[in-house]
């Protein structure tokens, strides 16, 4: 007995020391990878799991005769996933019915184009009207071709004195807005994105990135060196961009993984940015942390480094998703900068990744390419997911009773779930019930929203005492002055009456 009970423990203890190393669980009969959040204070919070593996999609799904090679990048419209295939110089377009996905077409030319076929392709965009472009990177241009792949016009190397001459024209991403503008992100092009008119007219730059050097360096190069090893010293200039994408609404979302990792927190190195028509940083961040992926990382080190967010993608409702290439992690954001969760690893399994290099979304649905497993994972929301998303879009509609109920749901599947705090103060704050809503943001720390309920409350205190206010003052100011008029009175009538006494 003594035996059994010896050995029962040493499996408990066993069973134990390896839970933190579990990398998934197992829902529904699918794994799903190991979700958090950060609270206040920047500490990890386990949560439940707001995405779990749907499927995931390989060249055998598709029927491929010839396998998928090194693909790089995915973009998606209505029900239709496009696939670069760019190891075999082919865009994929696979069609999506229910939880079904078959292969639509194989499109690996431009007809009437010339030359014809694609050379490393690295990304595509659709219009609204189905016109396809293609970001053919070693064929030097951006494709377009209608619907049935008929070629309409090529957007080149732009022929301006702003462009070096000496460079080759290198399409790597590429994006397009609702009146057909094209946006380029051209490799060994630092000046922002390359934007050109539907028409093919090369428009200048947009968004460049800022100089990124440490002080250290600046001092080194001016003073400790000499001209010529200034001369053969990289130049002092900005860093390109990583990846792109463009809303709804035409703001484009860009990620940058050149930076300083001590600028991360104090928010320098704005890893996401939203980039307006100006060019203009003016990404929300309202959160105590900025958006920059996970917040604890060994310095100094490629493997266990800071994130790395090789893309990003935007839903209707301006939440974000970037992708860690450093972890293979998705981090999840609302429009005000605040975490909604991060999950995922890198491995050899479903939900896991070896070499994620983008992502897309169809509805809530999470594509996710892995250019070394040449796959696409398909992340769905869970019940708990989903909930996020509901009372935020009921919010957005105005359904601030809905909202909040929804939000109280995820409370009690998370207690350590501040934004849910948050989501049910805003509520409260819209319907005016902000003596409840401070206690709401108090308990998740949201001095901003804390601060603003106090002010309305404080105003609606005011207002509703004003007449014992106004009483009150007129007491304290009234009476003294109608004593010390009543005292006057009294002393000059004493003196009359002593004067009249004595005349």
């Amino acid at each position: 007995m003594k035996r059994l009970i010896k050995w029962f423990a040493l499996c408990l203890a066993g069973f134990i020391m390896l839970m933190p190393l579990a990398a998934f669980a197992i829902e529904d009969g699918y794994s799903s990878t190991y979700t958090y959040n950060y609270d206040f204070w920047g500490e990890i919070r386990e949560s439940p799991d707001a995405y779990r593996v749907d499927q995931v999609i390989y060249s055998g799904t598709l029927g491929l005769e010839k396998a998928m090679s090194k693909p790089q990048s995915l973009f998606a419209r209505d029900n239709e996933l496009y696939i670069v295939d760019t190891g075999n110089n082919r865009i994929l377009q696979v069609h999506r019915e229910g939880a079904q996905y078959s292969l639509a077409r194989i499109i690996d030319h431009a007809e009437g184009a010339e030359p014809s076929g694609f050379n490393s392709p690295r990304d595509v965009s659709v219009d609204q009207h189905g016109n396809m472009y293609v970001a053919d990177m070693n064929n030097h241009r951006v494709v377009m071709m209608d619907g049935n792949g008929r070629f309409i016009r090529e957007f080149v190397k732009p022929n301006d004195a702003t462009f070096d001459e000496k460079l080759s024209f290198l399409p790597n991403k590429i994006c397009v807005d609702s009146s057909g503008r094209l946006f380029v992100l051209a490799t060994n092009i630092n000046k922002g994105l390359i934007k050109y008119e539907p028409d093919g007219t090369f428009t200048g730059f947009i968004g460049a990135n800022k100089v990124t050097y440490s002080l250290w360096d600046y001092v080194w190069k001016e003073f400790f060196t000499t001209k010529e090893q200034r001369e053969q010293q990289e130049a002092f200039v900005p860093t390109e961009y990583e990846n792109i994408c463009i809303d709804e609404g035409g703001f484009i979302y860009a990620t940058n993984t050149v930076f300083s990792e001590y600028d991360l927190l104090y928010d320098n190195a704005k890893p996401i940015r939203r980039i307006n028509s100006i060019g203009n940083d003016i990404l929300i961040k309202n959160d105590k942390y900025p958006p920059i992926g996970d917040l604890d990382w060994v310095e100094q080190s490629k493997q266990d480094g800071p994130s790395k967010l090789r893309d990003i993608t935007v839903l209707d409702n301006d939440i974000y998703v970037a992708l860690d290439g450093t972890r293979g992690r998705l981090f999840g954001y609302d429009s005000q900068g605040i975490m909604l969760w991060a999950f995922g690893t890198k491995g050899n399994y479903e939900g896991a990744f070896t070499g994620a290099v983008s992502i897309e979304h169809i509805g809530y649905d999470l594509y996710c390419l892995d250019e070394n497993d040449c796959s696409v994972t398909v992340f769905t929301p869970t019940e708990y997911g989903s909930m996020i998303y509901q009372a935020s879009d009921e919010y957005l509609k105005g359904n601030y009773d809905g909202s909040a109920e929804i939000w109280r749901k995820v409370v009690s599947l998370n207690a350590n779930y501040n934004l849910a705090f948050i989501g049910i103060g805003r509520s409260l704050m819209r319907e005016e019930r902000f003596a409840e809503a401070m206690d709401y943001f108090k308990m998740a720390h949201d001095r901003e929203n804390y601060g603003r309920a106090y002010r309305y409350q404080r105003k609606i205190v005011i207002e509703r005492n004003i007449g014992w206010v106004v009483a009150v003052l007129a007491v304290l100011i009234f009476v003294p002055m109608a004593v010390k008029k009543i005292m006057k009175l009294k002393r000059e009538v004493g003196a009359y009456e002593h004067s009249g006494l004595h005349g």
